[in-house]
């Protein structure tokens, strides 16, 4: 090849310049390149932040509960989703969650470690001589039992009675018993569902 032809073709390629739209389409590739870093970006982010922000609901909600029966009527529904939150410590009126037989149950703290539990034939609660206020309660009753009156609560558990007397099956009954702190998960505060009763439990 001549050395005429070569310097044509170098003159040739020298001339080639880029029309306006393959620079604006190139201009916008690598706009889009930004773009995807950043989103891919943000995305690495949030995922991080739910990630940090799910360890630290852990530390503070143990269970997630749906609702299974009846026995915690009305405070409770069947189909209702609740939040139990940990602690160390548990008071009478408390709702609270634990484990029974490979199920978790919910019902209500009645009495304490070593406190006087009696209920008599129309359902009226005592704790220590004192009558208990019950306004979350539609009906008393003092069945199903098959314990006696008073009942004096051993060390280190929890005398725990549904809102739903006549057909809780709770501390009552000789089948649960008292509950071992060891059985305790937490306090049963928050109801997540269903969304127009989002909110904390009360007990009215």
């Amino acid at each position: 090849m001549s050395s005429k032809n070569t310097n044509t073709k170098d003159n040739e390629l020298k001339n080639i310049k880029p029309t306006t739209q393959q620079l604006k389409d190139a201009l916008d590739h690598e706009m889009r390149k930004q773009e995807y870093k950043t989103t891919f970006a943000k995305t690495i982010g949030i995922l991080v932040a739910v990630a940090a922000f799910s360890v630290l609901i852990a530390s503070f909600f143990v269970k997630v509960q749906k609702i299974s029966g009846e026995s915690m009527y009305p405070t409770l529904s069947t189909g209702q989703i609740v939040i139990a939150f940990k602690t160390d410590t548990f008071e009478p009126g408390q709702l609270v969650a634990f484990y029974y037989n490979n199920k978790v149950l919910i019902k209500r703290v009645i009495g304490s470690p070593g406190d006087w539990i009696n209920i008599d034939s129309e359902g009226n609660v005592t704790v220590n001589g004192v009558v208990l206020d019950e306004p979350y309660l539609t009906e008393k009753s003092l069945e199903p039992t098959d314990i006696e009156f008073p009942y004096q609560v051993p060390e280190s558990r929890y005398f725990v009675l549904g809102d739903n007397r006549s057909v809780s099956i709770d501390s009552r009954s000789d089948v649960v018993g008292c509950i071992s702190k060891e059985q305790l998960i937490g306090h049963v505060l928050f109801r997540i569902y269903p969304f127009g009763e989002f909110g904390i439990i009360t007990n009215n």
